[in-house]
């Protein structure tokens, strides 16, 4: 009752009345009251009304304005943070200078008020979204904070008073229960109901929960009622239960639990009789059904986790409900947002995280369900990376919330969901389980927001440590880690291709790299010191334990199985690099780690089978299995995973080699890469496995291998700014890198927590070490390069590991390429390697075979051995002594003792091998070679009889026994056949025979008969050689340098290896036999032979061309380099009297061009208002980069031109205004061509061809583009040539002495005979002439071409055509700077195609007659005063004499009259025209004086009117102007203001007669240009000051001296004339035609300047902050790239603002990408950055957002191809942009 009449009284005074009552000590009634009146208010059955959000904002503020109240509340603040939360895609800023944990992230604001000069810092886009860090010292230095929050401002806040919060306290709590009771009744389980119903839920809270955000945002006061609020546990049992009488209350309450409990959760109480329906089966049958052909899956018992993590939830105050409601509806946004809100404030943070921790398991059973795990991952990190960063909290709760325990037990939770039975090794009876990375949680990383926050806390010591302590823990992570051994097996297919080619590799490698390798960096670095060295004995003994297991589990003995392979082996590499770490850092002891010989030898297996299973991939033995078998093998190797890959199982392998037998080692080695059976000496064999072309890549596979086995060091000895310099040096060596790609290739330190790259602070300095810097340039094409590092001279050749696998170096050095570093003394088992038998007698046979040339060898392989001596040789074992004694009592065996440096010279006399019976020598020779065994045998047999022996027994009794039986050793063992006979049908193979050879050589003598061979030479190593020898001598080089080196070596260190050495130097080598005793050899050596020859054939032919494409490239382009002197003068421009002749360029064929088969040349017809864009003064506009700064369009020649016009045609007759000036400033036609001509039939032909082809072009045949069909520049139309001159050419040039009158006689009469043409109107010039015309009317818009009254009359169509040819000639002196002074041809002659445009252009003319009456030529000619009354009838005059566009009329002049035109009459012509611009200047001048002065200079002209030569000085000629122009109407009044202005400067007459100069020169340089293309008169070049004297001499102007008037030549009375002139004058418009160049916009030299003012300002058209803001660098427009909003018709804006600004050329700066695009008509492309980073690299997209400064080369060669309209041709890869940018 009471609170009806509450309701319906206002709110202010219900607030007001209702906080004074409350404020009373006695405040039971009004608490009563403010109670019934919420009940009313927030009913929660009422919806959620804006009323009931109104009613609160009142009553919080207590009788005030809400807005009044806020600002009170924001005094009180008294947070130090900042704490802005901001969602995706928000833009801030990470300093890893001031950060302490790597995670550290400001806002642009704190980071713009901060100082961070110098630092190492990036501007990123947020990609899940994340809090600012300012202000808090756990996270970053203090140094780095804002000028806001560097002060405490705690300290000095006044306290709260008491009253103020008062209302708060008592509505808030309401207000959330309300919020929760929505949610309680909102919420359905996914399956009865559609996803969207809880989005609809959501957003009726919107307004809730948007005000509780606001109420955050008032600063600390209200956070802290607000924390208070919600972490009371006894208002939420008052509130959230409901009490007795309240049922709706109670009902939600239920919802609750029913909630809980289909979550699979229960409150503890009920846990023993609900646990079991904890999985819905529903859900598993689900899973079950995706994937096609998934493997069963297998369930674990849960004998592992502790059930209370997983399943129990108890809340107790309103913070827990609303987190799980934020669970439960899958992380809204709204509610993220306003809980990280509160961050801030110390209680909440705490109390949230242990909140947070407590539902963890329930996040991640919630985000396996979701079916936005990608959104709901974000926001999951989102929230905990604010929480888990901090050390403190993080430690906090790891000891009271066991979080370690939560996080481990909720990731193998995870795991189970998804595991499978492994099939590895056996794959009936393997017990262990493997996760199968074809399920989604693997395939879409749904497991990465734990993996995250496990990495991150672990990155806090105290943590780690804890973890490391913990011995439940440890085998539970050991468990955990034993579920990807072993994942995504890989079995060869050896019959078909796969049919689906499976990417699961993906998720596999991305999964041990996150979940296993990332989170054993982060425990590695707490491994570094020797406090510390029990946590890694206990890891490894772990590891070992786990190991044990596994073998067992997949039944694992001695043999892997064959044909499977599986590159994720993490528990060999935990073991590893904890081995590692002991050893490197804590100083433990190797053998104290190891176990048992039994274990290391099954260690050794798996690892070692992945380096020979790289080996097979390379060699294409994995191709049926597709491509991705490749990738994986690519992907092991890459620098962002070899650090956890292929680096610890390189490392692992070296120690059970430097432990384990060698002769073992070395033999399994070789077994496992498949080629024992290659090793044989015999030229032919059997090889049971391999192909023979994959032999040879096998072989040196596995040299390879032990190469980098026994010199690889990375975990042997180097430290880390070694393995840092090694990586650069190597990576520098194969190509010149970028700073980025650089950084980028470095493998990196993989723990992602620890922020620094392997010691990043030595990075920089490292690469000025090894480095230099070579700044971007440019290479002529225009391609732009990006500023690169390049290996300093002295840097030492180097290769990385990973490169060797990949067979990089065919190149000419040999290795080594560098010094080795110094094992570690711990390591010194693996010399033992390069001192067995077994690998002696596999180098001494290969030495034997390469010498013998047999089949599958190669370089390489012999530059592998040649290094594996060399290696043994230097790494010395030390009890040579001891072996020399024992050279008697060894004759079991091939050598005599185990050093390798008594081995080389010990001699082998005869070998027995096994042959097959079927060779292809004949029998005879066979018994020869057996019977006259003492003979040197010339037969190239060997040892060797591996077919039937890959038995593990006997191979562990010593390889060389078994394989290499030498000659001493007469009896034969018996041997088991079974397993051979297994792989081999019966009857295949022939059957061997066994042979004895005489070899007679030692490992010293088949070298130096290999240096013979190698270098072509007898005896190549003479006696003088040895006795000056020095080891040191020979450093680098091919492999004559490399087997030196070693006998050299071998010589310094052995006495007797130099005496044997002398004795076989001494004889004088005997030839090496002619390998051709058997057919099957001779063969093959022919092949080698003929596909030598066959390559020598194809480099000379490639040479060849490439030299005669050199040749082109020379004459044929010079786009490239626009200042070319190779002028081919074309079409008129060479004054022969023959015909000119064209080269069709498809054809072939020289010829004229006729009427009939008309020539043409390419070119490419493009629209441009370049000219319009052009300024008066020199200096760009500046791009606004604030609110006040603008760009005014008006000043432009373009916008000029148009109110010129306009103007005119306001007061006179159209058809003559459209004479009287030039269009084309803004969309005007450009035609530029490369110079090729082609005849238009082969033309079409060429066109047709074009169509049918169905190869994608970056152009549009159905648009006539195409690209010429020699220098392939783009084209889009063919200008025919005119037949060539007939017989007037000489009287063209001859020097006229006609008289000034006779000339205008003439040019009149010319003008009469308009009609007249040499062309007649059928032929197929003239209609290829009429086409031109129409794809040049085509190329511009239609706007561009009507100005006149009526649209498309003939005189609108004449203005354009004449126009054209203005554009081009205008285009021209811009693109020669201006003016012509530099003199010279045009840009490149042969380039201009203005002659042949003339003439089509004149020919179009013709159809236009002037009318004689309105011909300008009487009126510039006669004085006539008669027709002043003629034309009263007519409403307007036509344009007066003065107001005429002087260099138009030239134009128009000269295309009407019939061509070819006579010099002279050209030069008549100019003469005329010249005085009446002459006199333009002089009226021009006129208006700028003061009036008194205009006086003093009327009075000086009257003064020389009566003295000769008058017309020719300028003083009489300006008064006359002066008196004539005074008796016109307002000519000089209107404008005395301004003038006033402009006059502050005295005229003198050296300033008069220069401004006349100026005013006069534009005439000048155009008619010079026009004389140069029509008649072919060169340029000279000259001084800027000479330029009008010079200019004037060329066009025959008179004019020997100085000054301007001394040029003018009148046919009558000029002062008539000028009176004349001056009378039709209205009233004066005075321009003066002086432009500057055009420029594009001046840009800030830092492109943050840019960005932060564009990125967030919202498009003028509709208002929302563009997706894409993109800048138009011509004008300086704001558009959105792409945005539907501001789409016309389908065009989006970027494409509309090109045609109306550039006519359809656009140059825009993409503001989120730093990159240009240029839109050329329907084409566009991406140009690429003029903002470098301090490396002067690009960062498109901003990925790396680095500081960009302005490169101002860059931006030159911008603006000069937008000025030289060659976007088209030096871009080259362009692309249809549909109208959508």
């Amino acid at each position: 009752m009471m609170a009806a009449s509450l309701l319906r009284r206002d709110k202010k005074s219900t607030a007001a009345h209702l906080k004074a009552d409350l404020k009373r000590t006695d405040n039971s009634s009004g608490l009563r009251q403010l109670q019934e009146l919420l009940d009313s208010v927030l009913h929660p059955e009422r919806g959620s009304e804006p009323e009931a959000l109104e009613w609160c904002k009142w009553l919080l503020a207590g009788g005030d304005g809400f807005d009044e109240f806020c600002r009170t509340v924001r005094s009180y603040d008294n947070a130090t943070l900042c704490g802005l939360v901001w969602t995706a895609n928000f833009v801030a800023y990470r300093c890893r200078t001031c950060g302490i944990s790597p995670c550290m992230s400001l806002c642009a604001e704190c980071f713009n008020n901060g100082d961070h000069t110098g630092h190492d810092f990036n501007m990123f886009r947020s990609q899940a979204g994340g809090a600012c860090d300012c202000g808090d010292g756990n996270v970053m230095r203090e140094s780095g904070f804002c000028s806001r929050h560097r002060l405490k401002t705690g300290e000095n806040v006044p306290l709260v008073p008491r009253d103020l919060l008062l209302m708060s306290e008592m509505v808030l709590p309401r207000f959330i229960i309300t919020i929760i009771q929505y949610l309680r009744d909102g919420y359905t389980e996914p399956e009865s109901a559609a996803d969207r119903d809880l989005q609809k839920v959501l957003q009726q809270l919107d307004l809730h929960i948007s005000f509780l955000e606001e109420l955050t945002k008032m600063g600390g006061a209200m956070r802290t009622v607000l924390t208070k609020i919600l972490t009371n546990q006894q208002t939420f049992k008052e509130l959230s239960m409901g009490q007795e009488e309240n049922v709706y209350a109670k009902r939600s309450y239920e919802k609750y639990l029913s909630a809980l409990k289909s979550s699979g959760l229960v409150s503890v109480e009920e846990k023993g009789a609900g646990a079991g329906a904890t999985d819905t089966p529903a859900g598993e049958d689900q899973d079950g059904l995706q994937g096609v052909g998934q493997r069963k899956r297998v369930k674990l018992s849960s004998s592992t986790k502790d059930p209370s993590i997983m399943d129990t939830l108890k809340h107790k105050c309103f913070l827990e409900e609303l987190l799980f409601w934020t669970i439960k509806y899958e992380f809204p946004q709204k509610m993220v947002t306003f809980l990280l809100n509160m961050l801030p404030d110390q209680d909440y943070k705490i109390t949230f995280t242990k909140t947070f921790v407590q539902h963890y398991a329930f996040i991640m059973k919630t985000l396996m369900k979701s079916h936005e795990s990608d959104t709901m991952s974000n926001r999951i990190v989102h929230i905990s990376v604010q929480l888990f960063s901090n050390e403190e909290l993080a430690r906090h709760v790891t000891e009271e919330c066991q979080l370690l325990d939560i996080m481990v037990t909720v990731l193998l939770y995870m795991m189970e969901s998804c595991l499978i039975k492994s099939e590895l090794q056996d794959e009936e009876n393997n017990h262990h389980v493997v996760v199968n990375c074809g399920e989604a949680l693997l395939k879409n990383n749904t497991y990465w927001p734990l993996v995250s926050d496990f990495i991150n806390i672990l990155s806090h010591q105290s943590v780690a440590k804890r973890f490391l302590e913990d011995q439940s823990l440890l085998r539970l992570w050991m468990s955990f880690v034993s579920f990807f051994q072993g994942m995504n097996l890989n079995k060869r297919e050896l019959n078909e291709h796969v049919e689906f080619e499976s990417q699961t590799y993906y998720a596999a490698f991305a999964a041990e790299l996150e979940a296993c390798a990332q989170p054993m960096w982060g425990l590695l670095t707490h491994c570094k010191v020797k406090e510390t060295h029990e946590y890694t004995k206990t890891v490894v003994r772990y590891c070992l334990e786990t190991l044990q297991m596994w073998f067992d589990t997949i039944g694992f003995v001695d043999e892997p199985a064959l044909n499977q392979l599986t590159f994720h082996l993490p528990l060999h590499r935990y073991y590893a690099m904890f081995l590692s770490k002991g050893v490197k850092c804590q100083g433990l002891d190797l053998d104290s780690l190891l176990p048992d010989q039994e274990m290391l030898m099954k260690i050794m297996v798996h690892p070692l089978q992945i380096q020979a299973s790289l080996s097979e991939i390379h060699s294409n033995m994995w191709v049926r299995n597709g491509l991705q078998i490749k990738g994986q093998a690519m992907t092991y190797v890459q620098s962002h995973f070899c650090n956890s890959m292929i680096d610890p199982d390189i490392y692992l392998l070296q120690v059970c080699a430097s432990r384990l037998d060698p002769d073992y080692f070395i033999s399994s080695v070789f077994e496992r890469f498949k080629v024992v059976d290659l090793l044989t000496m015999a030229s032919q064999h059997q090889n049971a496995v391999l192909d023979s072309e994959q032999e040879r890549p096998m072989l040196e596979g596995a040299l390879t291998f032990l190469v980098i086995l026994s010199s690889l060091r990375v975990h042997l000895g180097m430290s880390d700014d070694e393995i840092l310099r090694a990586e650069m040096v190597s990576q520098l060596c194969m190509n010149d890198r970028t700073h980025s790609s650089l950084l980028d290739l470095i493998p990196e330190n993989p723990n992602p927590k620890s922020g620094v790259v392997p010691g990043s602070c030595s990075f920089e300095e490292m690469l000025s070490a090894v480095a230099d810097f070579k700044a971007p340039v440019f290479e002529p094409g225009g391609s732009m390069q990006q500023g690169m590092y390049t290996p300093k001279g002295d840097a030492p050749y180097s290769e990385r590991h990973t490169a060797f696998l990949s067979g990089v170096h065919t190149g000419n050095p040999w290795p080594p390429y560098k010094e080795r570093t110094a094992l570690h003394p711990c390591y010194k088992g693996l010399v033992r390697l390069l001192h067995c038998k077994t690998l002696h007698i596999v180098i001494f046979t290969l030495l034997y075979k390469i010498w013998m040339d047999h089949q599958n060898m190669s370089e390489h392989v012999l530059c592998m051995v040649l290094y594996l001596i060399e290696l043994g040789l230097d790494n010395q074992v030390q009890d040579d002594k001891v072996e020399e004694v024992s050279f008697e009592h060894c004759h079991d065996s091939w050598f005599p003792g185990t050093s390798l440096l008594s081995n080389l010279h010990h001699v082998i006399n005869f070998v027995r091998v096994r042959v097959p019976e079927t060779a292809p020598e004949p029998d005879t020779l066979r018994s020869v070679c057996l019977v006259f065994i003492p003979l040197s045998v010339v037969s190239p047999q060997n040892l060797r009889e591996a077919q039937v022996f890959s038995l593990v027994a006997e191979r562990r009794r010593k390889f060389q026994e078994i394989i290499n039986r030498s000659n001493h050793e007469a009896s034969q063992a018996v041997r088991p056949k079974s397993s051979s006979s297994r792989l081999l049908p019966p009857g295949s193979p022939p059957q061997l025979v066994t042979e004895i050879l005489e070899i007679g050589e030692s490992m010293l003598s088949l070298l130096v008969k290999l240096h013979q061979k190698l270098s072509g030479k007898q005896n190549s190593l003479s006696l003088s050689w040895l006795a000056e020898v020095d080891p040191a001598h020979h450093a680098h080089g091919d492999g004559l340098t490399a087997i030196e080196r070693i006998l050299a070596k071998a010589a310094a260190r052995s006495r007797h290896s130099k005496r044997c050495l002398q004795e076989i130097c001494g004889k004088v080598c005997p030839p090496i036999p002619p390998k051709k005793n058997s057919p099957g050899d001779k063969k093959s050596m022919d092949k080698e032979e003929r596909r030598q020859r066959a390559r020598e054939r194809q480099q000379k032919l490639l040479a060849e061309f490439a030299s005669r494409q050199k040749s082109f490239m020379e004459t044929a382009m010079d786009v490239e380099s626009p200042e070319t002197d190779a002028v081919m003068e074309m079409g008129s421009a060479e004054p022969l009297d023959s015909e000119v002749l064209y080269d069709c360029v498809i054809c072939g064929q020289s010829g004229p061009s006729t009427e009939d088969r008309p020539t043409g040349l390419v070119v490419l017809l493009q629209a441009s208002s370049v000219l319009g864009h052009r300024c008066r003064s020199d200096t760009p506009k500046r791009l606004p980069t604030t609110d006040e700064e603008h760009i005014y369009p008006e000043d432009t020649c373009g916008a000029a031109h148009d109110v010129r016009l306009s103007l005119m045609q306001r007061y006179f007759k159209d058809s003559s205004c459209l004479q009287s000036v030039s269009i084309g400033w803004d969309g005007g036609v450009y035609v530029q061509t490369c110079g090729h001509t082609l005849h238009i039939d082969c033309h079409k032909s060429y066109m047709e061809s074009l169509r049918n082809d169905q190869v994608l072009q970056g152009f549009s045949v159905d648009k006539g583009e195409f690209t010429c069909p020699l220098c392939r520049q783009f084209a889009n139309s063919v200008l025919p040539c005119r037949p060539g001159r007939g017989m007037e050419t000489g009287a063209w040039h001859a020097p006229s002495n006609k008289s000034m009158s006779t000339l205008v006689r003439e040019v009149e009469d010319l003008q009469e005979q308009l009609g007249i043409f040499p062309v007649s109107a059928e032929s197929n010039l003239s209609k290829e002439m009429e086409s031109v015309i129409k794809d040049i009317k085509n190329t511009t818009q239609k706007k561009y071409m009507d100005y006149g009254k009526n649209p498309g009359s003939p005189d609108n169509d004449f203005l354009f055509m004449y126009s054209v040819a203005r554009t081009n000639l205008e285009l021209e002196l811009v693109h020669r700077g201006g003016n012509l002074c530099s003199g010279g041809a045009s840009a490149a002659a042969k380039r201009s195609c203005l002659n042949q445009l003339f003439h089509v252009l004149a020919m179009h003319m013709r159809l236009y007659s002037i009318d004689s009456a309105y011909n300008p030529w009487t009126r510039l000619t006669q004085s006539t005063h008669s027709r002043d009354t003629e034309y009263c009838d007519d409403e307007r005059p036509e344009v007066p004499m003065l107001f005429r566009d002087v260099p138009s009329l030239l134009i128009i002049f000269i295309l009407t009259m019939p061509q070819p035109l006579r010099k002279e009459h050209f030069t008549c012509v100019v003469k005329v025209l010249y005085s009446l611009q002459y006199t333009q200047a002089l009226a021009a001048l006129s208006v700028r004086f003061s009036p008194e002065e205009r006086l003093a200079w009327s009075n000086t002209g009257a003064a020389k009117k009566n003295t000769p030569n008058s017309d020719k000085s300028w003083e009489s000629l300006l008064g006359h102007v002066i008196s004539e122009l005074t008796k016109a109407k307002d000519v000089y009044d209107t404008s005395s203001e301004e003038t006033l202005v402009l006059s502050s400067s005295v005229w003198s007459p050296q300033s008069i007669e220069f401004s006349l100069q100026q005013f006069c020169l534009p005439f000048l340089r155009l008619s010079c240009l026009l004389q140069h293309h029509l008649y072919g008169d060169s340029l000279p070049g000259c001084l800027v000051e000479e330029e009008f004297s010079l200019l004037a001499g060329c066009l025959g102007l008179a004019g020997s001296a100085q000054s301007s008037a001394a040029c003018l030549e009148w046919n009558i009375s000029a002062l008539d004339l000028i009176s004349q002139w001056c009378s039709e004058v209205i009233s004066l418009l005075v321009q003066d035609p002086q432009w500057a160049a055009p420029r594009l916009l001046h840009l800030p030299d830092n492109y943050n300047t840019i960005f932060q003012y564009y990125h967030r300002k919202s498009c003028t058209s509709c208002g929302k902050t563009p997706k894409d803001p993109a800048l138009c660098l011509v004008c300086g427009a704001f558009v959105c790239l792409k945005g539907h909003c501001c789409k016309q018709q389908g065009v989006c804006e970027c494409v509309l603002h090109s045609q109306h600004c550039g006519a359809a050329t656009g140059i825009f700066l993409l503001i989120n990408a730093s990159v240009i695009i240029i839109i050329r008509g329907h084409r566009f492309c991406l140009w690429g950055s003029v903002y470098l980073d301090a490396h002067g690299e690009e960062d498109r997209d901003l990925r790396r957002g680095k500081p960009l400064y302005l490169c101002e080369e860059r931006y030159r060669v911008l603006e000069q191809q937008w000025v030289s309209h060659t976007f088209d041709h030096i871009n080259k890869r362009w692309g249809p942009h549909y109208n959508g940018l």
